[in-house]
């Protein structure tokens, strides 16, 4: 046996307990959960789930006259055209503040903005939905001391998910920002020297030195960003349980639902469904972003 076959066999050695993991816990349930997208597999099932009947694209088909699917798709889509604008713009204003701007207590802030990626997102969520109540909420009680009467932020259809993707995107801020500081320290200074000499002013150096060279440092958080809002489940579901009247309800919690309710093959065929959007998104993204 030669040196690099034994070395070769050593690598797939070390490598075997965690492919084995990973095709036990992670690539095994995924084409498991394909092949249940194909099938009317129920929770009655779970005895003999070889019985289950072979449908073909039944469920597939089933989801475009399915209205709450519909409108779960609908509310995903607006919250993530409302929460990933807000969450890169936002910040990619902190970070040019700290990178440039703020020269005291700089690392107090990026800890200050950073916080809220690391605290618990449900725990998160249950201190947004007592500060949005409508009667003892400390956000209403601040318009009432000037005269205005706060509405029903979490009750109102209109409101529900305008507050849910100010809470994502105020949550989202602090990794994007670190993301964004990296990117801008990456920028060689002399690029902003030559320009400065050349005539341009701060707008015109964010424009066409800044930008530029953020394109991949962006093409990254936007569509860590995308993937990440595509999926969201947590705030809705703690405060709003997907109301009222389903204005909240995302694609994912009609997953859930749909488990629980026990339609294993129809919530598959959900949950491919929102595979094949994010990939999607993701090559509009690196269309739009790649570096020219």
């Amino acid at each position: 046996m030669s040196l690099r076959t034994r070395r070769a066999l050593a690598a797939w050695g070390f490598a075997l307990p965690f492919l084995a993991v990973f095709a036990a816990f992670m690539a095994g349930p995924v084409v498991a959960s394909l092949a249940m997208s194909f099938t009317d597999l129920r929770g009655t099932d779970l005895r003999n789930p070889l019985n289950v009947n072979l449908i073909g694209f039944d469920n597939y088909v089933r989801l475009f006259g399915d209205e709450v699917f519909r409108q779960a798709l609908t509310n995903t889509a607006v919250f993530v055209l409302g929460s990933v604008p807000l969450t890169i713009v936002s910040a990619l204003a902190v970070a040019l503040a700290l990178n440039r701007g703020i020269t005291r207590l700089r690392t107090f802030f990026r800890v200050g903005y950073y916080l809220p990626v690391v605290t618990s997102i449900v725990a998160v969520a249950v201190v947004w939905r007592f500060l949005l109540q409508p009667d003892t909420g400390l956000l209403n009680s601040l318009l009432r001391t000037i005269g205005i009467a706060g509405p029903h932020w979490l009750d109102d259809p209109a409101l529900a998910m305008l507050s849910i993707i100010v809470l994502t995107a105020w949550r989202g801020m602090g990794f994007m920002m670190v993301v964004f500081i990296a990117g801008l320290q990456a920028i060689p200074r002399d690029v902003y020297e030559a320009a400065e000499i050349d005539g341009a002013g701060r707008w015109a150096r964010f424009r066409f030195v800044t930008l530029p060279m953020l394109r991949p440092t962006m093409l990254f958080a936007v569509v860590v960003t995308s993937i990440g809002q595509l999926q969201f489940i947590e705030e809705p579901f703690v405060m709003t349980r997907g109301g009222p009247l389903n204005s909240t309800l995302s694609v994912s919690m009609d997953v859930y639902a749909q488990f629980g309710f026990g339609n294993y093959g129809y919530a598959s065929a959900m949950s491919y469904m929102l595979f094949v959007v994010i990939v999607a998104l993701t090559v509009v993204w690196f269309r739009l972003l790649r570096s020219r």
